[in-house]
C-alpha cells in the first residue's frame, strides 16, 4: 500500500516559471526513497510541499499528493498540524538551525513530545527520549539530555534531530539531506542508523540528497530531479546499473569508487 502517492505535482513562486513540475512518484510501506539532485533542482521544495511547509509565496499550482488515502493539497492548515510529527516527520540538513541554542535538549525534546500529547509526564517524555536516542546510537542519553546543542557534535545534534522525528513512530520521515553537513565517517554511521530505523519500526523514508552513494547504498528507489523535473525514476538497480538519462550517468560518474566499484555497489 502507498503511504505517499504524488501526482503530477507542480509547485512554483511566482506566475510565470514552476520550482517543481509534474512530479509522480509513490512510496510503499516501509519503503526507502531517495530524491537525488544538483543544488535547486527542486527536490527540497517537492517534500516540503508534502509537508505543506512551502516558504512565503509557495504554492502547489497543479497535481494531487496523497497520504495514505487522505488528499494533502486538500487539507486545511489546521488539520495538516494535526498529522505532522505525529503521522509525518521531517528532518532537516543543519540540526543546529532547529535546536534552540538557550535551551537544554531535555526540555526542547519533551516540547516536541506533548505537541501532541501535552498529558505525557515530565518522567516519560524523559524515558522516550532516552529509549530513542540510544536507537540512535547516543548510548550516554542522560548527558545528551542534559546539554545544550553547542556542547553536541554535528552528527550528534543529526542524532538528536533525527531522534525528536521518530519519537511519535510516524509513518512517513521526510530527510532533507540529513548527511551532507557530516563528515564522510559520521555521514555513513547516520546513514547505517536510518536504515536500522527503517527496518525496526516500518517508517517509510524519503530521503532529499545529492549525494549519489549514499542513495545507492539506502534506498529501495531513486528518483532524479533536474530543473524541477523528475527526469528519471526505478528500483535501485535500474536506476545504478542502467541508468537511462545522461544526466543520471553523470552523478553516478561523480561517486567515487574503491576496487573498482562505487558506493553502494
Amino acid at each position: 500500500m502507498s503511504i505517499l502517492r504524488i501526482e503530477n505535482c507542480s509547485i512554483s513562486y511566482d506566475e510565470d516559471k514552476y520550482a517543481v513540475e509534474q512530479v509522480s512518484l509513490d512510496v510503499e510501506e516501509g519503503e526507502i526513497v531517495s530524491i537525488v539532485g544538483e543544488s535547486g533542482s527542486g527536490k527540497t521544495t517537492l517534500i516540503r510541499g508534502v509537508m505543506g511547509l512551502l516558504p512565503s509565496g509557495g504554492q502547489i499550482s497543479g497535481g494531487k499528493i496523497w497520504f495514505k488515502d487522505r488528499e494533502l493539497t486538500a487539507m486545511t492548515e489546521a488539520e495538516l498540524q494535526a498529522i505532522r510529527g505525529k503521522l509525518m516527520a521531517m528532518i532537516f540538513q543543519d540540526p543546529g538551525l532547529s535546536l534552540d541554542p538557550v535551551n537544554r535538549i531535555e526540555s526542547q525534546y519533551r516540547e516536541s513530545i506533548r505537541t501532541h500529547n501535552k498529558r505525557l509526564s515530565r518522567d516519560t517524555c524523559r524515558d522516550m527520549a532516552k529509549k530513542m536516542l540510544k536507537a540512535m546510537h547516543l548510548t550516554d542519553a542522560d548527558r545528551v539530555l542534559r546539554s545544550y546543542p553547542i556542547e553536541l557534535s554535528g552528527g550528534m545534534k543529526q542524532r538528536v534531530g533525527i531522534a525528536m522525528g521518530m519519537t511519535a513512530r510516524p509513518l512517513l520521515l521526510l530527510a532533507d539531506e540529513p548527511t551532507s553537513a557530516l563528515d564522510v565517517t559520521i555521514q555513513a554511521q547516520v546513514v547505517r542508523e536510518m536504515k536500522e530505523l527503517r527496518d525496526t519500526y516500518g517508517t517509510s523514508i524519503v530521503l532529499v540528497t545529492h549525494n549519489m552513494g549514499v542513495a545507492s547504498y539506502l534506498s529501495d528507489k531513486i528518483g532524479v530531479m533536474n530543473q524541477g523535473r523528475l527526469v528519471e525514476y526505478g528500483t535501485r538497480g535500474e536506476v545504478i546499473f542502467h541508468p537511462k538519462e545522461a544526466y543520471t550517468r553523470s552523478l553516478l560518474d561523480a561517486v567515487p569508487k574503491l576496487g573498482g566499484k562505487r558506493y553502494g555497489e
